[in-house]
């Protein structure tokens, strides 16, 4: 893990520079698994170009990434996106008592009973 001051630097840095960082990183990846883009982009499923295009910081999509992540093996990254509440066990409770434990009539069923129970 990167020391907090890098994380600082990136909010300070401009959206583009901080697309060509993910690239580069990207690139890293694949060479520490002593892939070329060849065989990276028949792992993803992907063209060699797009691989090349996504490196230097290209256009790409969020698919596109993620054939890339998981041909690499790091889908796990993605982790940071997943935000995830911290409950208490007694708002745990409170929230499975709140929790519906049946369906209720629906209207036109009620209107339907009273229309049968009324004598009019």
């Amino acid at each position: 893990m990167k020391p907090e001051s890098s994380i600082l630097n990136r909010s300070a840095m401009a959206d583009p520079a901080i697309v060509k960082e993910i690239c580069r990183s990207l690139k890293q990846m694949r060479l520490s698994k002593n892939l070329t883009q060849a065989e990276l982009a028949e792992m993803a499923g992907l063209n060699r170009v797009t691989i090349s295009r996504m490196e230097a910081g290209r256009a790409a999509t969020l698919l596109t990434l993620v054939q890339i992540l998981r041909a690499l093996d790091k889908l796990d990254i993605l982790d940071i996106f997943r935000e995830e509440s911290e409950i208490s066990p007694l708002q745990l409770l409170k929230l499975q008592e709140k929790r519906r434990q049946r369906a209720s009539l629906s209207k036109k069923k009620t209107v339907a009973d009273r229309e049968e129970k009324s004598e009019w």
